[in-house]
């Protein structure tokens, strides 16, 4: 069994971090450089730092933060938001971003992924997915989810999303399961185990970790790659090092610091 990550996830508005329940709520949480460097120094494995403004406001996110962010930390990162050209996504990376994720831009232009990929390599791309349930028992995907007001709901289903992305270049798929998101109530298992069907690049479960045992069910039952923790990090209910040593006590591969 491969090695399983675990990613701290930063939302990011104006340099600050914010954190809300299911993409709504948002409370400020502290400068961002300051949060970055208290999950690495905690034993995270990547960052995933989401400009949740940018999108909204027709904006990318702000170099002038990510090189901060770049200077603090010796970890890999990816930043999203708002990214629709490869320019926009050189600027990042130039900055000191390893990676770079795309999400409504991409919807809205599917073709920026095979764009993105073939100028820095799939290695280098992501898709996040923010997927909702609807009442026909669907799941398909937001788009502008970084704003409740500005959210849309599309009539893309996810499934098919993340087989077409893939196909396209994507080299990781992030599935933000947002019926989960920020409820501490553990990762959409049956909505993972679907995408994980279609999926074949590195598929990271964002949204509902609370406790070690949440995240060993998306790797054994759900076989996601890498699992994603924002506000149960933030505020101390959830310690990295306790839960990678919980994970590595259960028979997972987890990177020990």
């Amino acid at each position: 069994m491969l090695t399983r990550r675990i990613l701290a996830c930063l939302d990011v508005r104006d340099g600050r971090v914010v954190k809300g329940v299911r993409f709504a709520g948002h409370r400020d949480m502290g400068d961002v450089v300051d949060l970055a460097r208290r999950h690495r120094d905690a034993g995270a494995d990547e960052l995933v730092l989401y400009d949740i403004a940018a999108s909204p406001r027709g904006t990318c996110a702000d170099p002038a933060w990510v090189a901060r962010v770049a200077r603090a930390i010796d970890i890999p990162f990816c930043v999203a938001g708002g990214i629709r050209t490869v320019a926009q996504a050189r600027t990042l990376l130039n900055a000191g971003a390893d990676k770079v994720s795309v999400n409504t831009p991409a919807l809205e232009r599917p073709a920026l992924i095979g764009e993105l990929a073939e100028a820095f390599g799939s290695q280098c791309v992501v898709v996040g997915v923010d997927s909702r349930r609807d009442a026909d028992g669907e799941w398909r995907v937001r788009s502008h989810a970084g704003d409740p007001a500005a959210m849309r709901a599309l009539p893309r289903r996810t499934l098919d999303w993340i087989a077409e992305a893939q196909a396209l270049g994507a080299g990781e798929i992030v599935l933000n399961c947002m019926d989960s998101d920020g409820t501490r109530d553990g990762f959409d298992l049956v909505q993972l185990r679907a995408a994980r069907a279609v999926c074949a690049i590195p598929l990271v479960a964002s949204g509902g970790a609370g406790r070690a045992a949440h995240f060993a069910a998306a790797f054994r039952d759900a076989d996601a790659d890498a699992a994603l923790a924002a506000g149960a990090l933030h505020d101390g209910s959830l310690d990295l090092r306790e839960l990678k040593r919980a994970l590595a006590e259960s028979g997972l591969p987890v990177r020990l610091s």
